[in-house]
């Protein structure tokens, strides 16, 4: 058991802005205030991880007797009745996957080098008996910005301890995509499972893309179990038979044939990667690698929001906390917008004669097809609610089919068609003695109605500010329905119905 100490973390360490998240931990830049060293610090809180206090402090006492230059190092520990403060070397690189992007020259030879430190830290974990089972891009982490800084594994919040490399069911945990076989099919397991999820990331950083790939989890997870994955043309055909070789021995099905780190960092293309990687250029990985690092930061900023908003509103919170929930939505919002648009320009980019083009929208079409759906949804609520002169009128019926219809409060029973309604609206409704100060869209779901329409439903919360100063939340359940023509999407029909507001108090 880890001692609690009986020190504040505040009486040791000054807390500064917040520089990542998770699910139920968020991490803070602290400054020591004996020493003026900065560190990060992973604040835990006890009664919402989900957790037993054991497990809780298991994480700490792994990061502790982890002693490596590739693993981020854990400095310091402190608990009191509500957190688990575990202060960590402030590494501030970034993401490896995001620093990759945006290098002048990329090659096997730079992969090789990536690979070769991630199997470093994992040879590290194994033989002191730990198991990470969450090995995936956004764990991996640069010590800093200087060209050639360290790759350092973080987050060890799913490890575990074994003893004599034991095989056995040590419960589920990981992340989709990068889950073992044996893992998924609930089988024993150990240090291999980390090597797959490796294998995965090597595959990755050679092209873009992963190996398993699905928007129904079902069958990705059937891809994965059935071990199924190839290499397709063009893009694979310039990598050497050495890589595909290391990516097989990785991916191997049987977990007991599968590679070890410490054998695959004796591997001809790591050991010897001057003589056997290729010194190509690679840009179209770099390109692939983009719209891939954009997809899977909007499915954490999605997460986030789900997470936040299960919680919205609920009975006996206080205007204060709404508000304060609003403010987290909004600042959320608008980092998922601005991920999907760069998901957009992105996948424009890519129709540009990349190699991988056919191999990736392939994958990707169906999850593009609905970020553009929310995009052109929130493009036109944008409209709505900012909208009080002409031009954006003009760019509202720019989006609108000539003859949409819709079922709206403001014209109750009746079936409005065309635009003119919306024109009185913008003219009107939009000048009265209100003032919109944001619009918030709430789990957007998608239907993709074949290849040349969609139907989006969300809830909206539109807080606005009467004459009086006085704040109100208005929420609205709406259903859109939208078709693909000429290139674009164009808005054909909509319904809303609206809840009476909620008052929250002087502005």
């Amino acid at each position: 058991m880890m001692n609690t100490v009986s020190i504040r973390f505040t009486d040791k360490y000054e807390l500064k802005e917040q520089i990542g998240h998770g699910a139920f931990a968020i991490v803070k830049r602290c400054v020591q205030k004996a020493t003026g060293i900065e560190f990060a610090v992973k604040m835990i809180r006890k009664h919402l991880s989900g957790k037993d206090p054991q497990k809780i402090e298991n994480e700490g006492r792994i990061c502790r007797k982890l002693q490596h230059p590739n693993i981020v190092k854990l400095h310091d520990i402190i608990q009191d009745e509500n957190f688990l403060y575990l202060v960590f070397e402030l590494v501030t690189g970034g993401e490896l996957f995001e620093d990759i992007v945006e290098r002048k020259h990329y090659s096997e030879v730079e992969a090789s080098h990536c690979i070769q430190q991630i199997l470093e830290s994992l040879h590290h974990c194994h033989v002191n008996g730990v198991i990470h089972r969450d090995i995936k891009p956004d764990n991996l982490l640069l010590g800093s910005k200087a060209p050639g800084a360290a790759v350092k594994l973080a987050d060890f919040g799913l490890a575990i301890e074994v003893q004599d490399q034991t095989r056995a069911w040590y419960g589920f945990a990981g992340t989709p995509g990068y889950l073992s076989p044996e893992m998924l099919k609930k089988e024993p397991y150990g240090n291999a499972v980390d090597i797959w999820a490796s294998g995965v990331i090597l595959y990755i950083l050679l092209v873009g893309y992963p190996p398993f790939y699905n928007e129904n989890q079902q069958k990705l997870n059937n891809q994965i179990k059935a071990g199924v994955y190839n290499y397709p043309s063009p893009e694979w055909d310039t990598i050497t038979p050495e890589a595909k070789n290391l990516i097989n021995k990785m991916l191997t099905l049987n977990p007991t044939k599968r590679i070890t780190a410490e054998e695959a960092l004796k591997h001809p293309w790591i050991s010897q990667r001057e003589r056997v990687a290729s010194v190509i250029h690679r840009q179209d990985t770099l390109n692939g690698l983009k719209v891939f690092n954009a997809r899977r930061k909007l499915k954490g900023a999605v997460l986030t929001t789900m997470l936040v908003t299960s919680n919205f509103q609920t009975k006996g919170e206080s205007g204060s906390q709404v508000k304060e929930s609003i403010a987290t939505l909004k600042d959320l919002d608008s980092k998922e917008n601005k991920t999907k648009e760069a998901i957009s320009k992105l996948s424009d980019d890519l129709q540009l004669n990349h190699p991988v083009k056919k191999t990736f929208q392939n994958l990707e079409s169906e999850t593009i097809r609905k970020q553009e759906v929310i995009h052109v949804t929130k493009l036109l609520i944008n409209d709505i609610t900012f909208g009080k002169d002409q031009h954006d009128f003009e760019h509202y019926v720019q989006l609108c089919a000539p003859h949409s219809t819709a079922f709206e409060p403001e014209a109750p029973g009746n079936l409005i068609q065309g635009t003119e309604f919306y024109k009185f609206y913008f003219q009107n409704k939009l000048t009265s003695n209100y003032k919109v100060v944001n619009n918030v869209i709430l789990n957007p779901h998608v239907h993709l109605l074949g290849e040349d329409a969609a139907c989006i439903a969300y809830t909206r919360l539109t807080q606005f500010t009467d004459q009086h100063g006085q704040l109100h939340i208005q929420q609205s359940e709406e259903t859109r329905v939208w078709q693909h023509k000429d290139s674009r999407w164009q808005h054909v029909h909509f319904h809303r119905s609206d809840r009476p507001p909620l008052t929250m108090g002087p502005k």
